[in-house]
């Protein structure tokens, strides 16, 4: 492999020798921002996920490094990601019948094996164009219920009781039955906890650039509220030992770095049905890790003025799963708050996430004796205050006005997503979206033309004041031609036929046809068919050269009754000077 192909595969060989102090400066800079995040982030979406919290300190190791030596996003900061972790819960929940027992634990490991392969097998065979099939609203209205459902399995926590959290629906009925059991301590914990999380980044942020006139600093000093909360809710907890008051705390973290091995298949009862529920649902997961992370990294790519290579990062995001699967953690992917966060602190390359995972690496042999206290009400408030930023609600008011039919898709992947699960919620949405996509194309646009006054253009008549043949039908199909729209176009032309008893000559437009299949080619056959019986001529006109290229393979030029025309101008100024001369036809 030559070492052009091999900077390729392995975007860390190109960017090293350009390596400097000034991008070292940066990079670490925003390390240490990003580590700081990351490090409450970790815990909070590893208890998401319903696995022991160092799980989360793990998937913040080694997926860090492989997306260092194989990605091309400086600012994007691989690692545990909100949207994951809910769809990691609900995978082994449905697989596994108890929580956090050994082949709970175990699956988890072997789900990120499968999603690292998926991505692989996206990368290697060049597949990342199946992400182009979840449309915007599916996305939006997918990550925006994902939002509630993350919101809503928090609740217990908040309140200090036991809800069932398989579904949204489910935990607002079970809080509901089991509201007058909400501890008062916790609570209390809770809402100080949100408080803070919510206003004290606006507080430092405002003091420091009173102090300091530095948007960066200030800015960075403010990531340090989550860090802060942790530290006060552990002094409060020792404060007035409310370990003894039913405050639920994070307990025990095993210190030291994890032990890098191969899944543990023993715990599992490797049936057909755990096969197929794991993989469908690391499937899922790839899918919308992949989606959030390569649109995250093309959007700071455009900002920096660089380009990335979605086939690469499928592989870059394939790696670092196996990475986390290796490290006993579970699926990772990109978090869209941190690399905004990681952008906006000057990452420069990938190296941020590498010096990320050294910060990590010592919170493990280090912190985690001082995590014992924490109670996992704060945690709980970090998610909630995390996951608002998913909510867009702007983007549902924009698709709302532009396109009832596309909000219909986010608002059906919404509902569905709420009754059934994140993962029914975003098949049925690609599904739906499948559907809405054939019906459209399927129903083309099809406008009736006709000559603007003076000029050589040709209107919709619909739109414009224009002058029109009551011989000639001139007219526009806005879309590709292919098997599910040929009738639709045959069944368009005959009631054209039917409206215009006068007409010789109807001309079809085809500068809007980039493509025709031969279900098409047929429909045109029948279409020439039924014009030479009702007494009219078909022309075509402004056809492009590719398909003019294939329309030349068959003999339907030579069967065709009318003309072949340049313009459309020409078509008209032909046909309206009968007899018919300084035709242009190509047969």
């Amino acid at each position: 492999m030559s070492s052009i192909n091999l900077s390729k595969r392995v975007p860390f060989l190109k960017w090293a020798k350009s390596y400097n102090r000034t991008t070292f400066v940066a990079d670490s800079v925003a390390a240490m921002v990003i580590t700081i995040m990351l490090i409450p982030q970790s815990l909070a979406y590893a208890m998401l996920a319903g696995l022991p919290p160092q799980l989360g300190l793990y998937a913040s190791l080694l997926p860090l490094v492989a997306y260092a030596l194989l990605g091309s996003s400086g600012p994007l900061s691989v690692g545990p990601f909100a949207i994951t972790s809910i769809m990691t819960a609900t995978a082994l929940a449905a697989t596994f019948p108890e929580a956090l027992t050994s082949e709970y634990v175990a699956g988890a490991v072997i789900l990120a094996f499968m999603t690292g392969a998926f991505l692989l097998a996206f990368g290697i065979f060049r597949l990342g164009f199946l992400t182009n099939f979840i449309s915007f609203p599916v996305v939006t209205g997918f990550i925006s219920a994902s939002a509630i459902v993350i919101a809503s399995s928090q609740v217990g926590n908040l309140l200090g009781i036991s809800t069932n959290t398989s579904s949204f629906f489910e935990v607002i009925t079970s809080t509901a039955q089991h509201i007058h059991q909400t501890h008062f301590e916790t609570f209390l914990l809770g809402l100080c906890s949100i408080a803070f999380l919510y206003g004290a980044p606006k507080i430092i942020r405002a003091l420091v650039l009173k102090l300091t006139s530095s948007y960066f600093i200030a800015d960075s000093l403010s990531r340090t509220a989550p860090i802060l909360a942790m530290l006060g809710a552990i002094s409060v907890v020792l404060m007035f030992d409310l370990e003894h008051n039913g405050v639920v705390l994070l307990g025990d973290i095993p210190q030291g770095l994890p032990a890098l091995a191969l899944p543990n298949w023993q715990p599992i009862n490797w049936d057909f049905k755990t096969w197929k529920s794991l993989a469908s649902s690391a499937l899922l997961i790839s899918i919308i890790g992949f989606v959030s992370s390569l649109s995250a990294a093309q959007a700071f790519a455009a900002k920096q003025r660089q380009r990335i290579n979605p086939n690469q990062e499928a592989l870059s995001l394939g790696v670092a799963n196996i990475s986390a699967g290796l490290s006993g953690a579970f699926p990772v992917a990109a978090s869209l708050s941190r690399s905004a966060v990681s952008f906006n602190a000057g990452a420069k390359t990938p190296a941020t996430s590498a010096f990320t995972a050294i910060g990590m690496a010592v919170s493990c042999l280090f912190l985690t004796p001082y995590l014992y206290s924490l109670p996992v009400v704060t945690l709980a408030a970090l998610i909630l205050l995390a996951v608002l930023s998913l909510f867009d609600f702007n983007a549902m008011k924009r698709t709302w006005a532009f396109n009832r039919q596309d909000f219909s898709a986010l608002f059906i992947t919404m509902i569905l997503t709420l009754l059934n699960g994140v993962e029914w919620g975003l098949v049925s949405g690609v599904m739906l979206s499948i559907g809405l996509h054939l019906y459209r194309s399927s129903h083309p646009h099809v406008a009736i033309l006709g000559r603007v006054p003076a000029t050589e253009h040709f209107r919709n008549i619909d739109r414009h004041d224009v002058m029109t043949d009551p011989e000639i039908v001139s007219f526009r199909v806005d879309a590709s031609l292919y098997f599910a729209n040929a009738r639709f176009l045959e069944d368009r032309v005959n009631e054209l036929v039917a409206s215009h008893p006068k007409a010789k000559h109807l001309i079809l437009m085809c500068s809007a046809i980039n493509d025709i299949d031969a279900s098409a080619l047929e429909s045109l056959y029948d279409i020439n068919q039924h014009l030479k019986d009702a007494g009219m001529q078909l022309h075509l006109s402004e056809v492009k050269g590719p398909i003019l290229d294939r329309i030349k393979r068959s003999d339907f030029l030579e069967e065709m009754t009318g003309n072949l025309y340049l313009s459309h101008y020409l078509a008209w100024k032909d046909l309206t000077n009968q007899p018919m001369a300084g035709s242009i036809a190509d047969r």
